[in-house]
């Protein structure tokens, strides 16, 4: 059997797309907060008081995930949790002033990080590359069962 193109395998491109992603955000933003960490703080900074599972959702992650990275933003001091007056099982979550300050540091410094990262790309190739990669992001979440493929559009 002969060997297959890799370069026509999305995840092999999206697990290299991740490399450079991952590298840029270790020299340019930050090596204390990741980027799913910086998610959360951006979509608290947007709207403040979500839940835990509302928060997941905006940022695409899942129960175990944002749980956990709640946690360590909480033990930095950069969230608060307070319980829901109008449902006792359930907090909403805040940025302290520390989480505050943060995010708005690390927002410039992702900005500049996705300047250098989309380089390559004419702003139009950009805007085409989000409309695609976005609508691939947004299908793959709504996956329930892998053997399933989507449908291609019409």
């Amino acid at each position: 059997m002969a060997a297959v193109d890799l370069t026509t395998h999305p995840g092999h491109l999206a697990r290299r797309l991740q490399q450079a992603h991952y590298l840029l955000w270790n020299t340019m933003v930050s090596e204390e907060t990741t980027s799913p960490q910086f998610a959360v703080l951006n979509a608290l900074a947007a709207e403040p008081g979500l839940d835990q599972r509302t928060v997941g959702e905006r940022v695409g992650l899942d129960r175990s995930t944002v749980a956990e990275v709640i946690s360590r933003l909480g033990r930095r001091g950069l969230l608060d949790k307070v319980r829901d007056p109008g449902d006792g099982r359930r907090f909403l979550l805040r940025l302290t002033d520390d989480g505050l300050r943060v995010h708005r540091r690390l927002a410039v410094r992702t900005a500049r990080m996705n300047q250098i990262f989309l380089a390559p790309l004419s702003d139009a190739e950009q805007q085409t590359f989000f409309a695609l990669i976005r609508r691939v992001a947004d299908a793959a979440e709504g996956l329930r069962n892998p053997a399933e493929p989507l449908a291609a559009p019409h």
